[in-house]
């Protein structure tokens, strides 16, 4: 199984919960329609690759999101993740209301970056915590929890109300405005922090 870094540790997810549609900009700029109820879906151990990858029998776009891991059933670690998605076929599969994983859960599908333990493992996630991505040393995404729909908070009780979540399974919590092509060559750099520091940063070239 696929593995990713929680401070010196390497951990085997057995799954990705990720959430869609949790930022009203990132909504409208892809003219989709405002949930009634959190939207979710889940990718495979099999979608975590450390290689950035610009296609996967087309194109693919990047989405930068804020990161969880699950242990004794509280979030215990922060980090970042791209959700690569192929755009063309998701919006051929929402055309015909069928489900979206031939487009987010392929092979090669998230990319992270080393995840940080919280200071506190009571269950409670800091509201100050903020992220950017930069493309080519240009900010293109910024997001923070003020600016999600749902709380951390709200969607761990949300996911755990149908579904178990192992020690290390990772939660996504959606994705800003900004989203757009991951085009071959481009460096890309992700930044999470909690006010003014910096708990973790990643470079992947894109390829």
């Amino acid at each position: 199984m696929n593995t990713v870094a929680v401070d010196h540790r390497l951990i085997k997810p057995s799954k990705i919960v990720c959430v869609g549609r949790n930022y009203v900009e990132h909504i409208t700029e892809l003219n989709n329609d405002m949930p009634d109820q959190m939207v979710l879906f889940i990718k495979p151990n099999s979608a975590i690759s450390t290689k950035l990858n610009s296609v996967h029998l087309e194109p693919l776009h990047y989405e930068a999101e804020l990161c969880f891991m699950v242990e004794n059933g509280q979030f215990t670690a922060v980090g970042l993740g791209l959700d690569l998605t192929k755009r063309g076929l998701q919006t051929q599969l929402k055309a015909k209301g069928l489900p979206w994983e031939r487009a987010k859960a392929f092979d090669g599908s998230v990319v992270f970056s080393k995840f940080i333990t919280l200071d506190s493992n009571n269950g409670q996630v800091s509201d100050t915590l903020t992220f950017e991505l930069l493309i080519n040393d240009v900010v293109i995404q910024f997001g923070n929890i003020s600016l999600m729909i749902n709380k951390p908070a709200d969607i761990l009780q949300e996911i755990t109300d149908f579904m178990s979540l192992v020690d290390g399974d990772i939660v996504m919590t959606g994705t800003p405005k900004g989203v757009g092509v991951v085009n071959g060559g481009d460096m890309f750099r992700a930044k999470l922090f909690d006010k003014d520091r910096l708990l973790t940063e990643i470079e992947w070239l894109a390829l």
